[in-house]
């Protein structure tokens, strides 16, 4: 899977969980959860729709690796590549 595939992958899973999310002005380096207000149960529907997207477990305690666009793309492509 490519960096753009799983970019796209994340952007759909995160405006999933939080539609007024506008992709084309996210700021890629912006922490999810301060930038656009997410909660907790936000996060686990975001994390729950990369599962459903991605087959990819993230762990509870990496959660914080997937934090903007750009380190959540990172960690993901390591992930889908080991």
């Amino acid at each position: 899977m490519t960096r753009d595939e799983i970019r796209t992958a994340v952007l759909h899973a995160l405006t999933s969980v939080a539609p007024e999310i506008d992709p084309q002005r996210l700021d890629p380096d912006s922490v999810f959860r301060q930038a656009y207000d997410l909660d907790s149960m936000d996060v686990l529907n975001f994390m729950i729709a990369l599962h459903a997207s991605l087959d990819v477990d993230v762990p509870e305690s990496d959660y914080v690796k997937l934090a903007s666009l750009n380190s959540a793309v990172d960690y993901l492509a390591g992930r889908l590549t080991s």
